[in-house]
């Protein structure tokens, strides 16, 4: 059995993550975006919190039709925290909540 099928059996939740040359990073099944800045991405996941460090990161697509967003810039760091829900409870509400009210 593969990785994939084991992660996918375990919890019915299929993410890919594409990383580009280390400059385009294509991530599917985003829930939110809880806040961006040029060096710290931070995006909810089905499978939890994506956290994306680099320099001059910007988000070029987000689709909440697709759940997918596309983050480019020198990305040096990619890391999941199982904790997706406190933070969007601590920051009050997600990006787009705020960019849609």
């Amino acid at each position: 059995m593969q990785v994939e099928e084991r992660k996918s059996t375990n919890t019915g939740v299929i993410q890919n993550l594409v990383l580009e040359n280390r400059e385009k990073l294509s991530i599917s099944g985003v829930v939110d975006v809880l806040s961006f800045d040029d060096q710290v991405v931070m995006v909810e996941t089905e499978l939890g919190l994506l956290t994306v460090k680099g320099e001059n990161i910007r988000i070029n697509k987000l689709s909440i039709d697709t759940s997918e967003v596309i983050v480019e810039g020198n990305i040096s760091h990619m890391s999941y925290n199982d904790n997706s829900g406190n933070a969007t409870s601590k920051s009050g509400g997600s990006l787009i909540s705020k960019i849609f009210k």
